[in-house]
């Protein structure tokens, strides 16, 4: 795991690959749990029987459900132990390339895409790219924002 504990080194860190997490196995009870969270429970996702004649073959993960594991994916990967405040400030760019089938295992590769200077602090940007086992395309690419404040 990488650990900043000053904003110059995060600085320092931009277009840097930080690392990958571990492998997480997308169950259907995630996405079940996902679904009842929600109140999103189209068929693709909740409905084993019927998405054996879907287009894939089998329920997938909703793409939000895939983007909401990247604070715990990110955290086996970096952790800002900088002074002061960590403030998710949103995301710049989100894609879903590939779904997600349920039973098949993603990680996060993680890497600092952009810093930029504050009047009081800096603007990190995030880069993380959500890699489905055994495939090539990614199942989600996302640039997070996270302001760090002293």
């Amino acid at each position: 795991m990488r650990t900043f504990t000053t904003l110059d080194e995060v600085s320092a860190a931009v277009g840097e690959e930080l690392g990958t997490s571990e492998w997480l196995t997308i169950d259907q009870e995630r996405v079940d749990r996902f679904a009842e969270a929600t109140g999103d429970h189209q068929w693709i996702h909740v409905d084993v029987d019927r998405a054996k004649d879907g287009p894939f073959g089998g329920t997938i993960a909703h793409g939000y459900l895939t983007l909401s594991l990247v604070p715990f994916l990110g955290s086996q990967v970096l952790s800002f132990e900088t002074p002061g405040a960590k403030l998710n400030y949103g995301t710049n760019k989100v894609r879903f390339p590939n779904p997600v089938l349920v039973g098949k295992r993603i990680r996060a590769h993680v890497a600092i895409a952009d810093v930029a200077d504050l009047p009081k602090g800096k603007q990190a940007t995030i880069r993380y790219t959500i890699e489905i086992e055994d495939e090539a395309k990614p199942a989600c690419v996302a640039e997070t924002v996270v302001l760090l404040l002293p």
